[in-house]
């Protein structure tokens, strides 16, 4: 059964023991919101590097992933950077790793609640997990990222259905000019998606070649070449993502340049129709009496009228033959 301690508010920290092997115990600590009291916390007991400790501080965001081995201490650094969504905004939540022999140190701002939902499982049915048998702190790292990466899959069916949603108002005319700023969004995620993970196979590549004393090789690479495949499987799917998301936009503008333009030939032709009847009446406005035409008979407003009114229906019966209307 996993032996669970609480050492603080914000660090938390759950065992493993196997009686089946004469192994050391795996422990993880968890911790939410590092402040100075976990940092010097981890500083005294694990004398880990202090730059290591000062990146991981709750205070200070990442700007990339890396992975770092430090041999003075015999560990492993490791940042790395999950997709949330915040506000309908996909942003990264970043994890930072503390890896050694019989431990593992995992540091968040408390955005990733599978993380939290994987140490609450640990600690009730933790000896279920491959990690308890093996009692490996890289194999525990698998497991966690493991539920890590299948939230992904849950982020990228809800772009598809944004994207379904999307191609139905762009075909929706009442609708149409709402598209816009969802494909804009959603464009925008894609993106952010896609520069949170693009590391994510070379460092986990770099895990699967550490050699462990705890685990056969062959395990070790069959696990991790596991995460390999879901993270290229992801990247396959944005792809795609990219490129339905880039056809729709395409789309859209297409339909509203058409639409454009059919108002554009509309207003044209009422202006050239409109045109010579305002030149009829600006002429027969004009105040001069000698040589004016039909100002003294005794229907010449109904004559100039249906002048213009014949001119009006010429031009419209020119505009069908010549199939601008």
């Amino acid at each position: 059964m996993p032996k669970y301690k609480k050492i603080s508010k914000n660090l938390q920290q759950v065992t493993l023991d196997n009686p089946k092997t004469r192994r050391e115990k795996l422990s993880w600590l968890n911790i939410n919101n590092a402040g100075k009291k976990e940092i010097e916390y981890l500083r005294k007991k694990y004398k880990f590097n202090l730059k290591h400790l000062h990146a991981s501080s709750s205070k200070i965001i990442a700007q990339r992933p890396s992975f770092t081995y430090d041999e003075k201490e015999c560990y492993i650094f490791l940042i790395l950077h999950f997709p949330i969504l915040k506000n309908d905004r996909i942003i990264a939540g970043e994890i930072d790793f503390f890896i050694k022999r019989g431990l593992l140190i995992s540091m968040h701002n408390n955005d990733l609640p599978q993380l939290n939902e994987f140490f609450s499982y640990c600690k009730k049915d933790g000896d279920s997990l491959i990690s308890y048998e093996y009692e490996s702190a890289g194999i525990l790292l698998y497991e966690l990222l493991n539920k890590l990466i299948g939230n992904c899959y849950d982020l990228l069916d809800r772009n598809s259905i944004k994207i379904s949603e999307i191609e139905r108002l762009i075909f929706d005319h009442r609708k149409q000019k709402g598209a816009v700023s969802r494909i804009l969004n959603l464009r925008r995620n894609i993106i952010n998606f896609r520069k949170i993970i693009q590391n994510h196979k070379n460092i986990f590549k770099k895990q699967m070649e550490r050699k462990s004393e705890l685990v056969p090789p062959e395990i070790m690479k069959k696990h991790y070449s596991e995460l390999i495949e879901y993270t290229k499987t992801i990247w396959e799917i944005l792809d795609n993502q990219k490129e339905m998301i880039e056809v729709l936009n395409d789309t859209n503008e297409s339909l509203l340049n058409n639409q454009l333009n059919d108002i554009i030939k509309t207003l044209t032709i009422f202006s050239v129709i409109v045109f010579p009847l305002t030149l009829l009446a600006a002429i027969f406005g004009m105040n001069t009496l000698g040589g004016m035409p039909f100002i003294d008979a005794p229907n010449g407003f109904w004559i100039v009228m249906s002048g213009m009114f014949t001119s009006s229906i010429g031009m419209l019966i020119f505009f069908k033959r010549k199939k601008w209307l």
